[in-house]
């Protein structure tokens, strides 16, 4: 899909408002059969991916191959660049707060979704894009936490960009004044250089990870506004040393928030929930 790690073309596939069931026609457009007896047809037509454009200079050209590669991957970011940039307007223009929480697969952000959703019943109201390579799993386990929630699925795709969730947001129905959490496919790689048209970046790290994480994927760190150290209850039985990953995050992005936090145990909650709150009280709009 991209340059960054030259993943597979992308087909992802973007729920209806309906719980559906989809199929590809050989003309290219889904076919959903909604549980409640609907039928919508849709072609998903994403930013060019990068695959299909991706050359070895070595192999095929020598520098002038090399050239046009750069060139299809700063026209593709340009493109994603500029619906971001709409994303973000779009957003302010219904004082809605959005973030979006990327981190490696098995962090814990679906869980600590769940548990923030159950935490704000009844004070915030809030939607969630749930990005998958497959299955509407995440995006089932939100909505029976309480929340609305749309999947996106990317298929081959690596991560998710500024197009997939501006398509994503049309159909979820989100209210103005309100939280839109964007939990991203698990990858500390590629989603660092898409701008989805968030507020903040959250970068998600459980204690079961190396704390060598910041070192070893910094241009997320260098993106993201705020880490979350997760699963904390685990740390008795690990060597995982939070103060070196702090450390090793803060070296390369000197201005990056940290939370301890335990969805399960409740540790840290209570100071990402209230974090949360700032940042919708801040992006609402003016009453009257």
């Amino acid at each position: 899909m991209c340059t960054t790690c030259g993943c597979g073309k992308a087909e992802p596939v973007i729920e209806g408002r309906a719980r559906e069931h989809a199929h590809r026609h050989e003309d290219g457009t889904w076919h959903s059969h909604s549980h409640e007896g609907a039928h919508t047809h849709y072609r998903y037509a994403p930013a060019h991916t990068h695959a299909e454009h991706r050359h070895d200079p070595a192999q095929a050209g020598g520098e002038d191959e090399g050239r046009r590669r750069l060139r299809v991957e700063q026209d593709l970011l340009a493109k994603n660049d500029a619906q971001a940039r709409a994303n973000r307007e779009r957003f302010a223009q219904r004082g809605i707060f959005a973030l979006n929480l990327v981190s490696s697969p098995g962090s814990g952000k679906t869980t600590l979704l769940v548990k923030t959703i159950e935490r704000l019943a009844g004070r915030l109201p809030l939607a969630v894009i749930e990005g998958d390579q497959q299955t509407s799993n995440d995006a089932e386990r939100i909505r029976a936490a309480g929340a609305r929630a749309i999947q996106v699925n990317t298929g081959k795709g690596c991560h998710l960009d500024a197009d997939m969730v501006a398509r994503a947001f049309e159909r979820l129905d989100a209210p103005g004044d309100s939280l839109l959490l964007i939990e991203n496919v698990g990858n500390l790689v590629c989603p660092a250089e898409f701008d989805l048209g968030e507020a903040h970046k959250v970068v998600v790290v459980s204690v079961t990870e190396g704390e060598d994480k910041p070192l070893k994927y910094p241009n997320m760190f260098a993106a993201s506004d705020l880490m979350l150290l997760t699963k904390t209850d685990l740390l008795p039985h690990l060597e995982f040393d939070c103060g070196r990953c702090i450390e090793y995050a803060r070296r390369i992005n000197p201005r990056i928030e940290v939370m301890r936090i335990c969805a399960k145990s409740g540790e840290g909650m209570d100071g990402w929930i209230d974090w949360l709150g700032r940042g919708v009280a801040a992006a609402a709009l003016p009453a009257g």
